[in-house]
């Protein structure tokens, strides 16, 4: 799946906005499946199994996927090939260099792994940014206003303009953007709804990746009165992980069938 058009029309057949975060951590996955990277890899399985009749995307953060050194890579490819083909898969890298660097990064991923998008830091300019948008219907999501706490720390900080950082990133984003083969999008965390108009104000039509909703407190219709339609919203701890008591794969489904009918009253 490549063009905007195309997730438009998956979002509108399955009227839901969700995308399914894969952060295995073997410390929170219940026995037995977290003994092994064949434990990890038959958990996150069944999860997908258990959600993808109910989002559009996934999101593999490739961090919790490198720090199983290079078995944790065959286990990300491995997990990629038991995707479906209409299913939006993301690569959560957040890579952000210098621009020769950027472009080894952007070839390593957008290239080599069948992902459909990839996210990006901004932070050290257009040269850090740009390697990722020549990619041919290939997607940038660039960090524009986060979830954590740290937000605080930069991107919410006041310019001599009166703008927020955040506003500054998505104006100028755009802008480098334009004459390119790629396609831009922007990550806005759920628990900045007070600031999603101005998101909206300066991107109308982006795509907007949305994580937050769940375990970090974000509310799940105050990111679709502000984003929707062009929005995907991430669970992944949510939907990852349950009580002990609990089967994880069943309550995973019970979770994100329920995520998908509040969502769908939007349609």
């Amino acid at each position: 799946m490549d063009s905007p058009l195309l997730l438009d029309k998956l979002i509108q057949q399955k009227k839901s906005f969700l995308c399914v975060g894969l952060d295995p951590d073997p410390e929170k996955i219940p026995k037995p499946w977290s003994t092994s990277i064949d434990g990890i890899q038959e958990y996150l399985i069944n999860i997908l199994e258990s959600t993808l009749p109910y989002s559009v995307a996934c999101k593999p953060n490739l961090a919790f996927f490198e720090v199983l050194g290079s078995k944790g890579w065959d286990l990300f490819n491995t997990i990629l090939s038991q995707i479906p083909a209409d299913v939006f898969i993301i690569a959560d890298a957040k890579r952000g260099d210098i621009g020769n660097s950027s472009t080894q990064y952007a070839k390593a991923i957008l290239n080599l792994a069948p992902v459909n998008a990839i996210t990006v830091s901004p932070y050290m300019g257009f040269d850090s940014v740009n390697p990722f948008l020549q990619f041919s219907n290939k997607w940038t999501f660039v960090l524009a206003l986060t979830s954590n706490i740290g937000a605080e720390d930069f991107q919410l900080q006041k310019l001599t303009s009166g703008k927020f950082l955040f506003e500054e990133v998505i104006i100028k984003c755009q802008k480098w953007a334009e004459g390119t083969s790629g396609v831009l999008g922007f990550v806005v965390g759920a628990t900045h709804p007070e600031h999603m108009e101005l998101v909206r104000k300066h991107a109308p039509d982006t795509y907007v990746l949305c994580p937050g909703v769940g375990t970090q407190g974000g509310d799940l219709q105050e990111v679709i009165k502000y984003l929707a339609p062009r929005v995907l919203i991430n669970l992944g701890r949510h939907l990852l992980y349950s009580d002990a008591n609990e089967d994880p794969f069943k309550a995973a489904n019970i979770k994100a069938a329920l995520i998908q009918a509040e969502m769908a009253k939007w349609f």
